[in-house]
């Protein structure tokens, strides 16, 4: 084992020496100073500085989520005074695969330590280390830990030219030297050895990980906000808000005022007035722009504060007892006058004041729906302003192209619905909705607070209760306040119930235990898998037991001849958890990973340290000493030398004697991404 751990150690020294960039990420400048803070005492600062979209953790993480950073500072004449402090803006977001809060600082990030030296008359050499794990949205690094020196001169004193500082100089000199070599070599590298390393003892391998035997492998799928799904869902809920009685018999009301008189005339009005609605919507979202900085807070404080999730869980039960009819929820009434009085004015003014009475009248049906589309863009992203402008331009877009499109041809008037009890089943559907939908926050507010009372088989009973309740409405066997007792239950309205039958019996199948999570449809709004009556920390991974070795998995894949899938992962990782709940679960990508290939998970954040004999430190320049002293960092190491790539979940498949298949493929990404690289690894080496 040791002779193997030499192997990938002297092509880590390799691949670092010659400066290789590739996929290697590195979003995290440091910058190390000491400040003289008089009367003996010092300050030695760690400056972080990240590239956008990535972060760092705090030391104040709560456990079993990411890798809390931890700062030390030490030296023979140095004593320490208190604690070491963070410096930076804090941020807060509850993370789902974890099931708790997770504390990180973006953008930049400083760490402080004082300290006073024992015999203020000597020179201190200083060290500061720092480990840390870096993320942003769709993979985390492996945890990292660097070393900083620095010597601290206190005045009066001059530094003494030593042996060692003497030997420094020549290494420094012959590193440089060797530098300028390497670029004059094509088939050589020269690389220092650690000096516990004997270069002869050591037994090379040839790893070819260079080249994939196929090209038929995927390249990394990118999970970035999809901006024109909330467009489209914005768009349904315009178009759903246009079917209640609040606005359906507003709409040929409104579109024979542009009819009468001049034809051309008014078709140019009504193309102003679809103009009009759509703006005063995407306006709506105007002011979480202006207060961006106060907004994301607000938003940040939703996704994690415990109290604010519970009172979104009250607003849409709130809005849902409106839908069912039991009180309307309105605008002041005076608002409504007003705007109305103004569309008076005539021309384009009054044009855009009628719009806008339109969409104040209609506020009781349509609150309600832009509530759920606030609630699912907080929920649902970082970016929440830019993500209600999207989803606010979709339900305007909705309403212009309706009110455009009837204005235009009113002839179609003809052919439109009259007003009747189906508007106000629409609304009571709505209300079950949003009960549904209500749930999600109270989940979110479990979880968040850690109390897991709210497990995810109570989370469907529940859900199972409210589906059968609409089913039961939808046959007419219960009813609301605005509905007629004696309606006729039509065909449209039975056979949604019997969609909601079909409904329950799906929501049933997430009752009982199975190895593999069901209701992956409802994956995104259901407590994780392991909030349950039936999980257990000891059933592994989905049944499934990976190797944690590398070395250990290549014996075994050449025993029953398959490929080996190496899955760079780490405990700290969500997106990791992500992939292995929302992919590796399909039961079109489980048997793959269960019969076809030899799983091995190689974690890069674990603590455990290794022997004394294999922990060494590599020169990285530029006062940076990369420290391989744990497991984590052992494979951490061993993915950025053989696949240039330091991001997890990584995931590489490679033959029993050493070779790379096809592309690794790094994030989470959808199934059939990851499916098309697996068969592509197994149908080859078959």
């Amino acid at each position: 084992m040791k002779s193997k751990f030499n192997t990938w150690l002297v092509l880590a020294l390799v691949f670092l020496f010659s400066g290789l960039n590739g996929q290697i990420k590195n979003p995290v400048k440091f910058k190390f100073t000491i400040n003289d803070l008089g009367n003996n005492q010092y300050e030695a600062v760690l400056d972080a500085t990240m590239e956008s979209g990535w972060h760092i953790y705090s030391r104040d993480i709560p456990e079993d989520t990411g890798i809390p950073t931890e700062y030390k500072v030490s030296g023979k004449n140095v004593e320490l005074i208190g604690k070491f402090q963070e410096v930076g803006k804090k941020h807060e977001e509850f993370s789902e695969a974890f099931g708790g809060t997770i504390i990180f600082y973006s953008n930049s990030a400083g760490f402080k330590q004082k300290f006073k030296l024992k015999d203020p008359a000597k020179l201190a050499d200083v060290t500061s280390e720092i480990t840390y794990q870096t993320c942003d949205d769709r993979v985390c690094l492996a945890p990292n830990t660097l070393e900083f020196n620095k010597k601290v001169i206190p005045k009066g004193t001059t530094e003494e030219v030593t042996p060692e500082t003497v030997v420094k100089t020549i290494k420094d000199s012959a590193k440089t030297l060797v530098v300028a070599i390497k670029d004059n070599l094509k088939d050589e590298i020269i690389v220092s050895q650690p000096s516990h390393l004997d270069p002869k003892k050591l037994k090379i391998e040839t790893i070819d990980f260079k080249k994939p035997l196929t090209d038929c492998g995927t390249k990394s799928s990118k999970v970035d906000e999809n901006y024109l799904t909330y467009v489209f869902l914005g768009f349904i809920g315009g178009l759903i808000a246009l079917l209640t009685p609040c606005v359906f018999p507003m709409i040929p009301l409104t579109v024979s005022f542009f009819t009468k008189g001049n034809k051309n005339k008014g078709k140019r009005d009504a193309l102003i007035y679809g103009f009009f609605i759509l703006l005063i919507f995407v306006l709506l979202s105007v002011p979480f722009h202006l207060i961006n900085g106060i907004a994301g807070n607000i938003f940040n404080e939703i996704s994690t504060n415990v109290w604010l999730n519970i009172a979104f869980f009250i607003i849409f039960i709130f809005f849902a007892g409106s839908f069912f009819g039991y009180y309307d929820i309105t605008l002041p009434s005076s608002i409504a006058n007003k705007s109305s009085k103004a569309e008076e004015a005539g021309g384009i003014i009054g044009i855009f004041f009628m719009a806008l009475t339109l969409v104040i009248v209609s506020f009781s049906c349509t609150g309600p729906i832009l509530g759920s589309l606030l609630g699912s863009a907080v929920t649902g992203s970082v970016n929440v302003p830019v993500l209600l402008t999207f989803a606010l331009t979709g339900f305007g877009l909705a309403w212009a192209i309706i009110f455009g499109i009837l204005a235009l041809f009113p002839q179609a008037l003809q052919k439109l619905p009259k007003s009747g009890g189906w508007m106000n089943t629409i609304k009571v559907v709505l209300g079950f909705v949003e009960l549904a939908l209500a749930l999600k926050f109270l989940s979110k507010a479990d979880l968040v607070s850690k109390t897991f009372l709210l497990k995810r088989e109570l989370f469907i009973v529940i859900w199972i209760i409210i589906a059968i309740g609409l089913t039961l409405y939808l046959f007419g066997l219960i009813r609301f306040p605005h509905d007629n007792k004696k309606t006729k239950i039509s065909i449209p309205r039975q056979m949604s119930g019997v969609l909601g039958v079909g409904f329950v019996i799906y929501l049933i199948q997430g009752l009982t235990p199975s190895e593999r999570p069901k209701l992956q449809l409802l994956s995104g709004i259901l407590p994780p898998i392991n909030v349950s009556y039936f999980h257990n920390e000891k059933d592994g991974i989905l049944g499934m037991y990976p190797e944690h070795d590398y070395f250990s998995a290549v014996e075994l894949a050449k025993k029953e001849n398959k490929p080996i899938l190496i899955d760079f992962t780490g405990y700290g990782c969500e997106n990791c958890r992500k992939m292995e709940e929302f992919v590796w679960s399909e039961p079109d990508i489980l048997p793959i990973l269960q019969n076809n290939v030899i799983l091995v998970s190689l974690y890069v954040d674990d603590k455990e340290e290794l022997p004394e004999d294999q922990k060494t430190k590599i020169d990285l320049g530029d006062g940076q000493i990369k420290k391989v002293k744990t497991i984590g960092d052992r494979w951490s190491l061993f993915q950025q030398v053989n696949f240039n790539n330091n991001s997890q979940p990584h995931y590489v498949l490679v033959t029993p004697d050493g070779k790379m298949v096809n592309t690794p493929v790094s994030g989470y990404m959808q199934k059939e991404d990851f499916k098309k690289f697996l068969e592509c690894g197994v149908n080859y080496n078959n």
